[in-house]
């Protein structure tokens, strides 16, 4: 079992770089800065900070150094700890980081989970069904809430803004969740069960934790975040802040940016799983192999292990499967990764050439007998 006094960092190398050598430059230049630093007096201080190498390990596609830093070094925040990884050593050159090792005091528990959505939901059987409303941009607040009410008679269980809409003139967020509420109530009180509005929160960091705020006072039952724009240190200022308390569902926009190079960055496996469970997010989208993103499927394997595996009492999230997702390939996602899955939809509901709630029970037809 890994010391709760360390973090394991994993990076692995491609063929031609010394990977030992890495792992020392790594292991002296994330903590002391230098090699020769010294300070009367101070020598056993400095020893305490300087991360050790564990591992190297050569093969010929390449190969992999494991370091344990101290804990001691962080504010136990996802953000500190990837300053201390990976942050300054990211520009050297090729390395990639792929796994990360994390002791239970590191990072802030995601509020609900997996299993506290369920119960919140009251929906235990199968996975549950998310829509994004379509078009993104170009509809008014009441257009949103003319949109939601074509799923009045559903059973869908969540709805989420798409992410490329902000707090814009044409439709104000605060003035897109009063347009809804009403529907969403009426919602929630005919099936006995809460139905849940995802709404984008953006802006600089400390309107939108305002907004964020001002949001749930007014009634909001869940919030979409753009984590990888704004930061893990701002879900996780969401998801530990006593005003919110609401699900939190994470989007993987800019994902592809820090994780799509093979040698360089980091592993989707982290970048959509470990660190978004770890800052505290209850739902985490991540493209679909099956979808219209190019995703490999060992890449979507990893996300969803991270994200639902067994991590100590750490709670499992929801891995949210998006992008193209149509009813057809909701068995195949189910065969693989089982039920605890948000299924995330938004042209295949809204422009599916057929009415919104016609589309709902496909995708919900889909999920029986598996």
């Amino acid at each position: 079992m890994t010391s709760p006094s360390v973090i394991l960092a994993t990076y692995r190398f491609p063929v031609g770089v010394d990977a030992a050598r890495q792992a020392e430059i790594i292991a002296v230049g994330q903590t002391l800065g230098s090699a020769d630093a010294h300070y009367p007096g101070r020598e056993a201080a400095l020893a305490a900070c300087r991360a050790e190498v564990c591992a190297v390990q050569t093969s010929t596609g390449g190969s992999q150094a494991t370091i344990a830093f101290p804990v001691g070094n962080t504010e136990g925040d996802i953000g500190s700890v990837l300053t201390m990884v990976f942050g300054k050593y990211s520009l050297a050159g090729p390395a990639r980081l792929v796994d990360l090792t994390l002791p239970p005091t590191v990072g802030t528990r995601p509020r609900y989970g997996i299993a506290g959505l369920r119960r919140l939901l009251g929906v235990r059987d199968r996975p549950l069904l998310m829509a994004i409303f379509k078009p993104a941009l170009g509809l008014s607040a009441a257009d949103h809430a003319v949109l939601l009410e074509g799923l009045v008679d559903t059973d869908l269980d969540l709805i989420k803004d798409d992410e490329i809409l902000p707090d814009i003139a044409q439709a104000p967020t605060m003035e897109r969740l009063r347009a809804c509420r009403p529907v969403i109530e009426r919602i929630s009180q005919r099936r006995g069960r809460p139905f849940l509005y995802a709404v984008n929160v953006t802006g600089r960091a400390d309107r939108l934790l305002e907004r964020a705020r001002a949001l749930v006072a007014a009634g909001a039952n869940a919030l979409l975040l753009n984590v990888l724009v704004y930061g893990y240190p701002m879900l996780e200022a969401l998801a530990a802040d006593p005003a919110i308390g609401v699900p939190i569902i994470a989007h993987p926009a800019l994902a592809g940016a820090l994780a799509l190079s093979p040698d360089h960055g980091i592993d989707y496996s982290l970048v959509l799983g470990r660190l978004m469970r770890r800052a505290g997010a209850d739902i985490v989208l991540h493209p679909a192999r099956f979808g219209s993103l190019p995703f490999a499927r060992d890449d979507e394997a990893r996300v969803i292990a991270a994200l639902s595996a067994a991590d100590g009492d750490w709670p499992a999230v929801f891995p949210g499967p998006s992008a193209g997702i149509k009813p057809a390939i909701v068995p195949a996602l189910m065969q693989d990764y089982g039920r605890d899955l948000v299924i995330n939809a938004g042209s295949a509901i809204f422009d599916a050439g057929k009415p919104p709630r016609a589309a709902v029970a496909d995708f919900l037809a889909a999920m029986e007998g598996l």
